[in-house]
Parts: structure tokens; sequence; C-alpha cells
């Protein structure tokens, strides 16, 4: 069967870039090996947030006496119960977007998709032919050669999903996003978790200060967490316990834990699509790609994880849209990289977007900062939930170069930033826009204020 478009991988990227091909006029196809919505809505982000929802959950029934709540008996955790619900809610979300599929008029194809000449698709035996390809296959936790996964004692975020029952100890190896989140969830719960991490500091991506203040908390949790520190090797002694040779600080030493968690990033699944057999450049685990994902092969394009800049379900959606508007002559503006907003969902959480102060300083840009500390806002004061801070950075000209965030809710904040740094707003707009009272959303307008030296309130 001939087809406009054809995309590979119903993730974020892949079903966002056929439904707006079909928006657009074309006959698209879309290719999936497994279920709708990708890694994200069912082995990744949405689950993931789920669990987390149900630890948010049970950290309040335990601190009910705080906000004048008597709770009789104990709260327990039933982690069979908080697993059926994540799998339950990410089966609704991938329903959804087989649902999506069907009303564009989307042809949903099962099956392993294999380029095999220019313009012809395998699935599983069958051949198809599109103008345009775009391949969004996504990516899979890595595994490490000193750290081999078996599934059941040393996991990935995948059977960190749907362990059967609470370990009493687990080791994290890594703390990017997604170690932080499983490391939380985890500890949230009661397990003792330790958190080992190569870099000097725990989410090395983010602010320096964001960084601190997220040591403060998991320790707080009375989780562990070792910065500086490589991981040598892991192995399963004979009485079925993770034996971790790491190396930090303190010299040599071996660690034990009931589970060892995998979260040291993720591959590319590039293998066996058939780059090769159509010479479609790849370097360092990546498809090459131009400002519209166009690949050294006509008619052949990449998105998502399988190119380079961050693996963001959100980037991919957004390199998906710019795809296929191009294809369909749109002449779209390229994604700006330097406006993708970063999460996690840990509590406190943390969101940020743009240039951190150590970036502003390696590359000499003189800058100014505006902070406000949750601690001084009333809703925050309100809700319990005090930790964390607003930090934004503005350059020379007063536009916004970077804003950085730890406290409650602050994934959901990071957009006005976001949107902030794409229009190239200043600090005295941002100050002079009227927020509403009370909201964890006035630390935005406070922080401006600071950075203006007019803060009202610090």
């Amino acid at each position: 069967m001939k087809y406009d478009i054809i995309v590979v991988g119903s993730g974020p990227g892949g079903y966002v870039a056929a439904i707006r091909a079909s928006q657009l006029g074309r006959k698209v196809a879309l290719v999936e090996r497994a279920e709708a919505g990708g890694v994200c809505l069912n082995w990744g982000c949405i689950p993931t947030k789920a669990l987390l929802k149900s630890a948010q959950v049970y950290t309040y029934c335990k601190s009910a006496a705080h906000y004048g709540l008597d709770l009789t008996g104990e709260v327990k955790p039933d982690l069979e119960k908080i697993v059926a619900r994540s799998r339950g809610v990410a089966e609704t979300m991938s329903k959804g977007v087989a649902f999506l599929l069907g009303k564009n008029n989307i042809d949903l194809i099962p099956g392993f998709g294999r380029l095999t000449a220019p313009g012809k698709l395998d699935v599983d035996g069958t051949e198809y032919e599109a103008d345009h390809i775009v391949l969004a296959t996504g990516a899979r936790p890595r595994e490490m050669a000193f750290m081999p996964i078996d599934g059941e004692r040393v996991i990935s975020s995948r059977q960190a999903l749907t362990l059967a029952k609470l370990p009493e100890t687990m080791i994290v190896v890594g703390s990017g996003a997604i170690g932080s989140e499983f490391a939380w969830f985890y500890a949230a719960l009661g397990v003792k978790v330790t958190v080992v991490e190569y870099m000097p500091r725990m989410m090395p991506l983010e602010d320096e200060e964001v960084s601190k203040t997220m040591e403060r908390a998991f320790r707080k949790l009375r989780a562990a967490v070792l910065t500086s520190t490589t991981v040598k090797s892991v192995r399963v002694n004979a009485e079925g316990r993770c034996e971790v040779e790491i190396e930090g600080k303190k010299g040599a030493e071996t660690l034990t834990a009931d589970i060892v968690l995998s979260a040291v990033g993720i591959k590319s699944n590039i293998e066996n699509i058939g780059l090769e057999e159509l010479g479609v450049a790849v370097e360092r685990d990546k498809v090459v790609v131009d400002q519209f994902y166009r690949t050294n092969v006509p008619g052949v394009y990449a998105i998502g994880d399988i190119v380079g800049g961050p693996a963001l379900a959100h980037v991919a959606s957004a390199e998906g849209i710019c795809c296929v508007e191009a294809i369909c002559g749109l002449n779209p503006a390229p994604v700006d990289y330097s406006t993708i907003p970063s999460c996690v969902f840990t509590s406190p959480e943390v969101a940020s977007v743009g240039m951190t102060e150590q970036q502003a300083q390696e590359r000499g840009i003189a800058y100014k900062t505006g902070r406000f500390p949750f601690t001084a806002s009333g809703k925050a004061t309100a809700a319990g939930d005090r930790d964390g801070f607003v930090k934004l950075l503005f350059g020379e000209d007063d536009t916004l170069l970077g804003a950085h965030m730890v406290g409650m809710n602050v994934t959901e904040m990071i957009a006005e930033p976001t949107l902030a740094r794409m229009l190239g707003a200043t600090g005295h707009q941002i100050a002079r826009t009227i927020h509403a009272h009370p909201t964890m959303n006035e630390g935005v307008m406070e922080a401006a204020e600071a950075a203006l030296g007019a803060a009202i309130h610090l």
C-alpha cells in the first residue's frame, strides 16, 4: 500500500507527527511494534507519575496531624495496588492515543518496521511505500557491562515500575530525572535508598544551587546520596543480595542491597531498522539530521530520542510537528533548543529552562539574578510545602536567560518562564505582570522584582 507519510514509532514524537500530517491532508500510516503511545505513555513518563502521586498521597497521610486531621489506624503502602493503579493510568492513556489515531484516519500498522529501499518499509514481511518515512523509534535503558541487568535483582526503570513487593534496601545508580524520581518514590514508601552518582553533584544537569537543595531534600527523606562515586561492579551473591563495588570520597568499599536500579541513561533504538542498508548517516548512536530532521537520504527523516538533543517527550513532539510541517511545505521555524523546559517530579519538584549560572559564567555572559524563597510564600506556607525557591537569570539587556525552580508544583510553573524566554520578555515585564494571589506562581514575579532591586516581600 502507498502512503504520503509513514511514521515508525508511536511515542510522543511519532503519534504527534502522524496526527499533524493527517491534519495537513496527508495519507498517513503509523507503525508500532508494541502499545500505542510508545515507552512514554506505557513504560515511562505517565506510569511513573502515577507511582509518584501514590507516594505523595501516602506522605500526606503520614503528616495528616500537621493539617489538623486525625487518621485512625496505620496508613501503609500496598505496592501491588499502587502498581495496578499505575498500569491502569498507562492503559487509559494508550487507549486515548489509539482513539486519536482513528479519529484522524491514521492507519495503525502493528509490527517492526525496517527500511529496505528509498520510500519502502518492511513491517514483519509486508512491504509498504511512502514518499516520506519518519523514524521515531525512541530509546531504551542503557545497560553497562559492569552492571548487567537480570530484571530481578539488577533492574532497569522498566522493572522498577512493576516490582511485586517493596525491598528493604535499594541502590540507585544515576541521579538524573529517572534515577531521582524512582529513588524518591521508593524512599517515600519506606525503602532504605542509596543514590550513587558519578558526577560531583546530584542532578548534575541542573543549576548547582538546585542540586544542593535536592541533596538536602533526599537526606531529609533518609536517603543516602553518594556523589563523585564510581560503580566498579555489580554482582548478585549466593544469598541473592546485590554487592556493589564503588570508589568514592572514602576510597573503595562494597555496598549491599536487595535491589540495584540502573539509571545510567538511554540507548537509541536504531539497530536493525535499515539505516546501514540505505546509508543513513549515524554518529555516536544518533541519526544525523538537519534543522528539519531530514537525513542524508532523501525521503527519510528522524526525530526524538534517536537524534541529538534532549531526550524528552515534549522535545520529540515539537520535532515531529516541525518535521511534518516542513515536509508539507509550511516552512516552520526550527525548534529552539534554548527554550526547552526540563522537569523532575520528585518532592519537592525541580523545573528549569535556559542557562544555569555555571553556563553563563563559562560563556563569559554578564547576568544578574533574582531569587525568591518559598518560605516567604503565603501559598506554600498554607500548603505546608515551603521547601525551595525560584531563581531567575537576566542578561545585560534585562531579557531572561534562565529560570531554575525547586518546590511544590514548579513543573506547572515553568511554562511562564519558558514563554517569557521564547518571547524575549524582560525582567521588568515579568515583574509588572500581575500574578494572582496567593499562588506559587507569584514567586516568578517576586524573583523578577528581586533582580530589579524592587522586592516587596524580601
